[in-house]
């Protein structure tokens, strides 16, 4: 998991650059993938949380 959260702050950064040097359509794009990285991570996350809690029990 913690693979995707690295990727998603890479594609931030990107993301990040492109704005600054003037490359709206890259920028976006990069954009997009790093939130998408980013919500796939967090409900990976919660699904193994509850696995998690359900084993325990």
């Amino acid at each position: 998991m913690g693979s995707l959260l690295h990727w998603a702050v890479i594609f931030l950064i990107v993301a990040l650059v492109a704005a600054f040097l003037g490359f709206g359509g890259v920028a976006g794009t990069a954009m997009s993938g790093a939130q998408m990285l980013f919500w796939v991570a967090i409900v990976l996350f919660v699904i193994s949380a509850i696995a998690g809690f359900i084993r325990r029990a």
